[in-house]
């Protein structure tokens, strides 16, 4: 558990609410889950702007003519009035970041999803990530989101270790980012880079994962951020 004479305030930083054009749900509630079992206290945060675009999670296929908001969009986890804009959101205001998964991270936040290693960040999300960094805060990202915070690293000429499971296509788009990516077995394990304070964990980057195996991974990732916080 975390300790008792402080009770850890964590930004979660959330892409909408849907694992194809949004935040993973499952990867989202169990960060929330885990982050509460520890005792910490958690604000889910999100850009108050249009997705990407819109995907029909019964056949795949994106919607002609269809826009969502990733604030409203990201409010169906956080529950009504419990998602932060992140234009209000300061990083001083939190002990450490998490980063659930989702094609959200890498359509929303970033264009990681279209143009791998020459993907652009959103200027508001990279400063918010690398903020994080800046404070020697501990990071936790989930799934795909190794990617943004390897984008955002980038920026400032940073290497750290990271996974993105054993994604071969995704793996080389970090080493091109100057990353090292680590390939993982399962969505059991985490990476912890300990200079960056940086812990990541591989979730539905195997697709066929046990939602079980999934939690492990989150909960492993959840509780080593938090024991990093100063």
């Amino acid at each position: 558990m975390t300790n008792p004479q402080k009770t850890p305030k964590v930004a979660v930083l959330l892409s909408g609410c849907g694992h194809l054009d949004g935040a993973e749900v499952r990867e989202a509630v169990l960060t929330l889950l885990a982050l509460d079992q520890q005792g910490a206290q958690y604000q889910c945060i999100a850009p108050n702007a249009p997705q990407f675009h819109v995907i029909n999670h019964v056949t795949g296929e994106p919607v002609e003519g269809a826009s969502r908001n990733i604030l409203e969009e990201s409010s169906r986890i956080a529950r009504v009035g419990q998602c932060l804009d992140l234009a209000q959101a300061q990083v001083a205001d939190y002990d450490a970041l998490l980063m659930p998964g989702g094609y959200g991270v890498a359509k929303n936040h970033c264009s990681f999803a279209f143009k791998g290693a020459e993907a652009e960040v959103r200027p508001d999300v990279a400063a918010f990530v690398r903020g994080f960094f800046d404070a020697h805060k501990p990071v936790g990202a989930i799934c795909i989101a190794p990617a943004l915070v390897a984008l955002a690293l980038s920026q400032a000429h940073d290497s750290a270790a990271m996974t993105l499971g054993n994604d071969a296509g995704c793996a080389a788009a970090l080493t091109q980012l100057g990353q090292h990516n680590h390939n993982t077995p399962s969505a059991k394990e985490i990476v912890i880079d300990e200079a960056h304070k940086l812990i990541t964990t591989p979730a539905y980057m195997f697709d066929d994962a046990k939602l079980a195996d999934v939690f492990v991974g989150i909960e492993r990732c959840v509780a080593e951020v938090l024991k990093r916080v100063a």
